[in-house]
């Protein structure tokens, strides 16, 4: 039955059941329901129409929410997920892991006004997994093959983007990979309690329908250089994102037991997913029985703590140098974390990391936020005196993500990179002729919405370069 709009007066917000924490922490299924069909139509309801749509402004992909979200209140379901389907190649994906409350719901006039924000991200997931359920979602078929082809290197967010809206297009597209699964982060530096495994490769198996070729545990460097793809390909797109941790120089830093964040998560996500993983097995890289700190304050941390927690850890602790209001991770995320059992040490910075043959302890200080600097954020400031020490025999650093050297890694110097080491960019095209790039491996370590709208700029920029290659051969033909 459909739903008049504005009912943000008379419904309230209502997002999707959680599981009980008691027993989400036994194990790694995704924490949160569907949405079912009712709550869904009504909560799009509550949305009140804005002439000004923040919350299309505040999405990354500038997604069409105001009108598919009338469309589903309509009961219009098929039409709303295209719709929602047309700016965004993976729905499903960033309904279940964007930072809404960061972005198109924290952007909502209602959010702003008291009211509480439209449920977007979960609509958004109800959308999609009923178009699944349906059959409405089907492989990409161009029109024509238009015969280029174009290399992908990296089978994350951006790249899987880009390699969909060249297949629409007609070119032929070929993606390499280092892992043994398509997705990148998305399978082994999400946990599967946020976005499950299958969610990510019933879109790969999609991907493949429609014709992309996929070239797994394919390490360009070694496998085969840069300048090897750019005369296979007449297009290179590197969306490689950013693996390398940022180091910990702390007294103590190389003891055993203080591991990086992707480590953790990767072993951990491959032991869910059935591969046996020595590191794991031995306890190198697994919390059970463990006192665990986690340092960082980011979306990566809450998925160290919250993995600690379902491996068994013992006591599993958080430690930020800010306060809460400041964390760059998801409010949403901090609270699951929470009520699955997390201790936050919140204004505190490590200082040095104790033990003999393998880390026992954190030695920390407290901090205050000072003055605010250059990005308007108030900077961490030791407070003297005040030294204390946290027990742990397992220290995951989670202080974020750099690029690899990807002009050593590919066996390419002439690739121009940033001073802070990404890859540098016009319109995401590189220093060299017909290689392009996109994602984290351009604007670093950032969000999946942020990748995917990323490598669908990349496909646009790329469309243009073929086809203009492509005239430019008809006429020198004729």
């Amino acid at each position: 039955m459909a739903e008049k709009m504005l009912k943000f007066t008379s419904l309230s917000r209502k997002f999707a059941d959680k599981r009980p924490a008691p027993e989400r922490r036994q194990d790694f299924l995704e924490i949160q329901s569907e949405l079912p069909v009712v709550n869904a139509t009504r909560q799009s309801s509550r949305c009140s129409q804005c002439g000004v749509p923040f919350c299309q402004t505040g999405c990354p992909l500038h997604n069409d929410i105001p009108d598919w979200l009338a469309l589903a209140a309509e009961g219009r379901l098929e039409e709303a997920w295209q719709l929602s389907s047309q700016t965004n190649n993976f729905p499903e994906i960033c309904g279940r892991i964007c930072p809404q409350d960061r972005l198109c719901e924290g952007a909502c006039v209602l959010e702003v006004s008291a009211h509480g924000g439209v449920t977007i991200g979960a609509v958004e997931r109800f959308l999609t997994e009923t178009a699944f359920a349906n059959g409405w979602v089907q492989a990409v078929k161009p029109a024509q093959e238009l015969g280029k082809s174009v290399g992908i290197i990296g089978a994350g967010p951006a790249g899987l983007a880009a390699a969909e809206e060249l297949r629409k297009l007609g070119w032929q597209v070929a993606v390499y990979d280092r892992h043994d699964r398509i997705g990148g982060l998305m399978v082994y530096g999400i946990p599967s309690f946020k976005l499950d495994s299958h969610v990510v490769a019933r879109r790969a198996a999609l991907l493949r329908a429609s014709g992309v070729a996929f070239h797994l545990n394919f390490a360009v460097g070694r496998d085969a250089t840069l300048a090897d793809l750019r005369q296979k390909h007449d297009a290179i797109l590197i969306a490689t994102g950013v693996y390398k941790g940022r180091a910990l120089r702390l007294p103590g830093g190389d003891l055993p037991g203080v591991v990086p964040a992707l480590d953790y998560l990767t072993t951990a996500n491959r032991v869910v997913l059935g591969d046996t993983v020595l590191a794991y097995a031995t306890g190198e890289l697994n919390a059970a029985g463990r006192s665990v700190v986690v340092i960082g304050g980011g979306d990566t941390a809450m998925d160290c703590v919250r993995t600690a927690v379902r491996q068994g850890a013992m006591r599993v602790t958080c430690l930020y140098r800010r306060d809460r209001q400041n964390m760059p991770g998801s409010a949403r995320e901090v609270q699951s974390a929470e009520e699955e059992g997390v201790e936050f040490a919140w204004l505190a910075a490590p200082l040095a990391f104790e033990g003999a043959d393998r880390v026992s302890a954190v030695r920390a200080h407290r901090m205050r936020l000072g003055s605010a600097d250059a990005s308007g954020r108030q900077v961490p400031v030791e407070i003297a005196d005040s030294e204390f020490t946290l027990p742990a025999d397992l220290v995951v650093n989670a202080l974020g993500f750099e690029p690899e050297d990807l002009p050593k890694l590919f066996g390419e110097p002439a690739l121009q990179v940033a001073r802070n080491g990404t890859v540098y960019v016009e319109n995401l095209r590189t220093s060299l002729a017909g290689v392009f790039a996109a994602g984290d491996i351009v604007r670093g370590a950032s969000l999946v919405v942020w990748a995917i709208a990323d490598g669908r700029q990349a496909a646009a920029q790329i469309n243009a370069y073929l086809q203009n290659k492509r005239a430019v051969t008809a006429s020198a033909v004729f």
